[in-house]
């Protein structure tokens, strides 16, 4: 049954290449965005969504980019850096961070969707702070310490036919 929380406002920050990857990893399908942002808000009020991704010039990309803001996300988008050696790199972690900061003094609760280890530092600061802290994640693919540094987890494996397309 979910939490509700009438009143409260909710930052939802979606690490879109984590849980891209994780959902193909794990269940060959994608994300349906549309339903983890439900989830993700319940009956608080949204304050900001925000979806993080990578351009890696794929055909498709630009209307997921518009799904994502027909869904309601504002998008953050990064071109993916390949370097001299031909590896490439491109992540959202400081930039999802840094929103996650900045939104603190505005919000009861920060939703992050992803499985990514490295925000934990970030959801004890903001616990600090007093901001709740709600990770989304498929929990096969979630490291431990962020399930552990969140006030509550929820594992999108547990209800993947509302998460998936």
């Amino acid at each position: 049954m979910p939490v509700t929380h009438p009143g409260q406002s909710v930052a939802v920050l979606a690490d879109a290449q984590n849980l891209y990857h994780t959902a193909q990893s794990l269940h060959s399908r994608n994300i349906d965005y549309g339903s983890l942002l439900d989830a993700a808000v319940q009956d608080r009020n949204l304050t900001r969504a925000i979806a993080y991704v990578i351009r890696a010039n794929s055909p498709e990309e630009e209307s997921f980019f518009d799904a994502l803001v027909d869904i309601g996300f504002e998008t953050r988008i990064k071109d993916i850096k390949t370097f001299g050696d031909g590896s490439k790199k491109a992540d959202w972690d400081v930039g999802m961070s840094l929103d996650a900061v900045s939104l603190a003094p505005h919000v009861d609760t920060v939703v992050l969707c992803t499985g990514d280890g490295d925000f934990a530092r970030l959801c004890r600061y903001l616990r600090h702070e007093g901001v709740k802290i709600e990770a989304m994640g498929f929990e096969e693919s979630s490291a431990e310490e962020l399930i552990e540094a969140a006030d509550r987890f929820r594992n999108l494996s547990d209800d993947a036919e509302r998460y998936l397309l």
